[in-house]
């Protein structure tokens, strides 16, 4: 079967707009879990760079911020972050199908769930270069990383790599737009600064031309 004959998957009579709100966020879920943003803010930077458009650790925050509440935003990150919590919970309790309490606190290798989970955090946020970043903030756990379980560290590590990955794209983007503006503006000065030669200049300069003498003579001829 063609894909142009595949029906177009929309669920029907969606409303137009959301008619309730939830209750609470994922960042008052992750707060309750001693997770706050100035804590995953200090992680980020700690494997800043200076890049074009974050020439700073100051610019690097204002814009990691911006796409850290642009990215959280949406419910779908929500709920896969949120996932990873539930499972962090089960396995501290010894609740998860086929893994006993002993194998989820020491993280046994054969427990790759974790890691999965972070990886789609990551993909969903900043797609490739996203899943780059995860597996930097993934094998070296820092700041608050190395002290979350087996779901969380992942899951953060996710959600930070995916935004970090796309504060350095985002700025590299916006670096460049505003110097190209500057280039133009500074064209169009050049421009303006180049003075036209004027109606009287140019009724003057034809009015000498005019009025010079004309020799009927060759050069060198006797009169």
């Amino acid at each position: 079967m063609k894909r142009s004959n595949i029906d177009d998957g929309f669920k029907k009579n969606q409303p137009a707009a959301i008619e309730t709100e939830s209750s609470k966020t994922i960042l008052q879920i992750l707060e309750k879990r001693g997770i706050r943003y100035v804590d995953l803010l200090d992680t980020a930077m700690e494997f800043y760079v200076p890049h074009p458009g974050i020439e700073t650790t100051d610019k690097a925050k204002a814009v990691f911020e911006r796409e850290f509440y642009f990215a959280i935003g949406d419910p779908n990150l929500q709920m896969l972050i949120y996932a990873g919590v539930l499972l962090e919970q089960e396995g501290e309790a010894g609740e998860l199908p086929g893994v006993s309490r002993e194998s989820f606190e020491k993280d046994l290798s054969f427990i790759i769930a974790d890691e999965i989970l972070g990886d789609a955090v990551a993909d969903y946020i900043a797609g490739s270069k996203g899943r780059f970043e995860f597996v930097r903030f993934d094998k070296n756990k820092p700041g608050i990383l190395k002290t979350l379980g087996p779901f969380m560290d992942d899951v953060i590590g996710g959600l930070l790599g995916g935004v970090s990955a796309n504060m350095y794209s985002r700025a590299m983007f916006e670096f460049e737009n505003e110097k190209k503006s500057a280039e133009k503006k500074s064209v169009g000065k050049k421009s303006a600064e180049k003075k036209p030669v004027g109606k009287k200049s140019a009724e003057k300069k034809l009015s000498l031309t005019q009025s010079a003498p004309a020799s009927s003579q060759k050069p060198g001829a006797k009169k």
